[in-house]
């Protein structure tokens, strides 16, 4: 989960998902943290929460690796421009994004943020690129913005995302 007004609805989704019979593992960004804490993902995931690249604790140093490795897919969701953009060009400076470049799992990310981000020229050529390296991208939904604008840059529904990760879990 990366920093995002729509990270609210990343606990619907992880709900949803075990509801599924999908285990999940939380992974928040030090952005994500602003908006909702760790401990609400432990809770409903009952599992750790991480977010420090080199955590003090078991595994140290090399959690990306174990995490990239142990997941069937990645779901990032809501995913921001920067997130979109360190993926596109293999930037790894936080644990989300050493997650990413290291898994060989299926990525799938859903994109939420102000219209004139998402319809932002750079953000455009980055999803392009991310598709041609088939990363998986649920489109963003219209509807009114935390910011008070409305257009493209809603998190898609959670319904969607789930399917969309089910489909990539059958594959």
């Amino acid at each position: 989960m990366t920093g995002s007004i729509a990270a609210y609805r990343a606990c619907e989704l992880v709900e949803t998902l075990k509801a599924r019979g999908v285990a999940t593992t939380a992974v928040l960004t030090a952005e994500a943290k602003h908006f909702i804490g760790p401990l609400s993902f432990e809770a409903l995931t009952g599992r750790p929460v991480y977010s420090e690249l080199f955590d003090a604790g078991e595994g140290r140093g090399t959690v990306h690796i174990t995490l990239a490795d142990s997941a069937d897919v990645v779901v990032v969701a809501p995913a921001t421009a920067n997130l979109i953009a360190k993926l596109a060009y293999g930037h790894a400076d936080d644990l989300l994004s050493c997650i990413l470049l290291a898994t060989k799992a299926p990525i799938l990310i859903a994109p939420a943020m102000n219209v004139h981000m998402w319809d932002h020229p750079a953000v455009q050529e980055n999803v392009q690129r991310l598709k041609r390296m088939q990363v998986h991208l649920i489109e963003p939904a219209w509807g009114k913005l935390a910011c008070g604008y409305e257009g493209v840059g809603h998190l898609a529904e959670v319904s969607t995302i789930v399917e969309a990760t089910m489909k990539l879990l059958k594959a």
